[in-house]
This record gives structure tokens, sequence and C-alpha cells, in this order.
């Protein structure tokens, strides 16, 4: 939470107690179908008045966390926020099928699938040029699309190719590949080594909000990866946007 010099939070009150019930209800420390803090609760932790309370759950039924029983109260919604293994996903399917993500997707009774948005020649990112040791108004070729689970978007991927490995092969061509586009590098004789993931919390762009239809003002987890080849070349760099208050990372060491 933000503060300010004198350590007291400087965020309206009503996005105060929607940050203390969305962070009970992901964890577990308010059940679900169980009702929430009553608002004499409320009131007594943060002083609000009954018309900011009303506000903190509106943003709570926005981002489809709560729900209200007439007579009753508001209510936490079963546990929506799903957990995403991306060690799972460097390596391309064997077999030239369905992405990795998709099928372990699957395995935990959820429907993945993909939309391709565009694939042209841009000037990367300063990270994707430092990874690919590109000078400033060097390009590489970009595969945007939007990962869904049961029809619902949850990632946003942006993935750079050094235009010497993509051209003259599928990664250019705006269409989808089967197996993906690490199965054409691994058959090029460039399989994918070695990753390196960078995590961070970020407010989204327009762009991202857009894409990963964010019912509120709420940050996105932004995730940088860049995977290595044969002697640790750089074959692709990827930024993977996902909406922080559905899906968490787990990595298993």
């Amino acid at each position: 939470m933000a503060e300010n010099p004198k350590g007291k939070p400087i965020w309206p009150v009503q996005d105060q107690i929607a940050a203390y019930l969305r962070d009970g209800i992901l964890n577990g420390d308010f059940p679900p179908d169980k009702p929430l803090p009553s608002s004499r609760k409320i009131t007594e932790k943060f002083g609000a008045a009954a018309q900011t309370i009303k506000n903190a759950m509106e943003i709570l039924e926005r981002e489809g966390l709560v729900y209200t029983r007439r007579g009753s109260g508001i209510y936490a919604r079963p546990h929506r926020q799903r957990t995403m293994t991306p060690a799972e996903y460097k390596n391309p399917p064997t077999d030239g099928g369905k992405y990795q993500w998709i099928t372990a997707a699957e395995r935990k009774g959820f429907t993945g699938r993909s939309e391709l948005l565009d694939v042209k020649e841009v000037v990367p990112p300063f990270l994707v040029r430092e990874a690919f040791e590109l000078e400033d108004d060097a390009t590489a070729i970009l595969r945007r699309q939007v990962m869904y689970l049961d029809e619902e978007p949850c990632e946003l991927v942006e993935v750079y190719f050094p235009i010497e490995l993509a051209q003259g092969t599928a990664i250019v061509e705006k269409r989808r590949i089967k197996g993906g586009a690490g199965r054409v590098l691994t058959e090029a004789g460039l399989p994918p080594l070695r990753c390196v993931d960078k995590v961070a919390a970020r407010w989204p762009t327009p762009q991202q909000q857009e894409a990963l239809r964010m019912p509120t003002k709420l940050p996105v987890l932004r995730q940088f990866r860049v995977t290595y080849s044969v002697n640790d070349r750089p074959i692709q760099a990827e930024f993977m946007i996902k909406a922080g208050h559905l899906y968490e990372l787990e990595y298993e060491f």
C-alpha cells in the first residue's frame, strides 16, 4: 500500500478497503460463499462512511470477487485466482501439437486457446534490444497474441525474434504455427536450452488493459523472459502480461 513520508496510507479509503478484502479473498482468509466482515467491523478498522464501504464493494463486484445476498450481506465468490507454472511451457510440443500451456490447462480442467493479434517487424523495446545486443534503430519480428482460459483473457504475450532467425520461416507469417514458433526454431537446430525470467508488478498500459479486459484499476504481472539456445544464443524474448488479481506464478526449485 502506498504511504506518505509519515507512514500513513494515501490511497482513497474505498481503495484501501477493497485492497484489504481482495487480499483476504485471494489468500483464502475470507472463504468462498462466506460473508465478508460486516460494515460495522470495516468502519471500526478504517473509519469509513457507509457510502465509502459501498463503493469498495462495487469495485470488488466488478472484479468478480464478491456477490450480494439480498438481506444477508456481501459474500466472497469461489476462489478465482489460477496458478500458472511457467517452467512447464518453455519447450515446444514434441509432436507439433498444442502449446504446452494449453495442455497443462486442460489437465486442470480448463479450456485454453490463443488469438493471434499481429505479426510485424518493429524496433523492439530496450530490454529486447539489450538481450539481442541490437543497435537502437535495429528491428526484430514481433508476434503478439492473447491467451484465453475458459474464454477469459488471461495473458497478453508479445514475443520478439531476431530478424536473421525469423526470416524465411513461418515466424514472419501472420498465422498460427502448429506447435508454436519454438518448434520452428527447434527444427532449425536452435532448441530452447535455458530461460531467464524477470517478474514485476506494473500498472497496465491502455493496450494491456483493453486486451485483458481489466475491470478496475489493478496491477498486472509482467513476466519478461529471454530464451537461450546452443552456445547461449538468445533466440527469443517475450513479455507475458497477466491480470494480477486472477493469476499467480508458481516456480519449483
